[in-house]
């Protein structure tokens, strides 16, 4: 099963080594990583996206709170989340196929962010599943380039 860990740490060199380090030293895949600085001076703040059983990922949670650099260890998992991810996405855009392309742009409420005589750059942001979805419809234009950001997320306030 697919986990979203919600880990703050100390903004200083060698930390995303030393996390990054706990995961391939025991053999443990990080699918997304997105690390970015909190309001709080000197705290960054890491959304990672790993797979694994509630064993691994408990062993996961407790490894990365044993460092001395970890502030806050979360598993958004089973909390309410929101939880978003941004896809660049360069592709072909003969004149015949741009007016199909641009519905496909307002359905999924992205921008056009760049273009030429031959293709176009959109930027779409929103969960996985709609990232997903605008891809496999871009596909069939033919997709020159494409980079997605991963999971960046934050558990929900209190109702």
């Amino acid at each position: 099963m697919k986990h979203t860990l919600s880990v703050t740490v100390e903004n200083e060199p060698g930390v995303l080594s030393r996390v990054v380090g706990l995961f391939s030293g025991r053999g443990f895949n990080i699918e997304s990583l997105n690390v970015g600085p909190t309001l709080e001076p000197g705290v960054s703040r890491m959304t990672i996206t790993t797979e694994g059983d509630e064993q691994i990922i408990e062993q996961i949670v407790k490894q990365l709170r044993k460092l001395v650099t970890v502030i806050k260890v979360r598993d958004l998992t089973e909390l309410k989340a929101v939880s978003r991810e941004m896809v660049l996405v360069k592709v072909n855009a003969e004149e015949g196929k741009r007016a199909e392309i641009l519905r496909i742009v307002d359905i999924f409420r992205c921008k056009v962010v760049d273009v030429s005589l031959d293709e176009m750059t959109i930027e779409c942001t929103g969960d996985a599943g709609k990232i997903e979805a605008i891809v496999d419809l871009l596909t069939r234009f033919g997709i020159k380039e494409l980079t997605r950001t991963g999971a960046t997320a934050l558990k929900r306030a209190k109702q």
